[in-house]
């Protein structure tokens, strides 16, 4: 193991490594149940103002833009501890959600489960009620 690796594996500085497009995985889980609310993805900037603020920022990929979780539909997410793991290349946030965490108005992204079928895979519905109405909200 490099000083670095030890470093990085063993030590105290947070020293997160972001991929080559400049961002680092984010997984939020409801701090109560434990349940995963979704995955994400953060650049330095959403990190550095989650930490400062205790309120989720995220890097939209699709939009390329920084974003505060609830900034449009008022579903925020109150950071309550951030971890990281060994390698500090993904980064575990546990949070109090404010009503739904996916843009489809479901508490979860994970609102489906996958079951073998005949060889294949099928997608069944699971805790898939809608907190919110998403087209009301985002006016689509």
């Amino acid at each position: 193991m490099s000083a670095h690796s030890h470093e990085i594996e063993e030590g105290l500085a947070f020293l997160p490594k972001f991929d080559a497009a400049g961002l680092v995985t984010v997984v939020a889980t409801d701090v109560v149940t434990g349940d995963v609310l979704m995955v994400a993805h953060m650049n330095d900037e959403a990190l550095r103002k989650t930490i400062a603020t205790g309120e989720a920022w995220y890097f939209s990929r699709s939009r390329n833009a920084l974003w505060r979780k609830g900034e449009t539909s008022g579903q925020t997410q109150r950071v309550v501890e951030i971890r990281t793991d060994c390698d500090q290349d993904a980064v575990w946030i546990r949070v109090e959600q404010i009503g739904a965490a996916c843009h489809t108005g479901r508490r979860s992204c994970f609102y489906r489960k996958v079951e073998a079928d005949g060889g294949g895979a099928k997608l069944v519905f699971v805790d898939a009620d809608r907190l919110f109405d998403p087209d009301a909200v985002y006016k689509k």
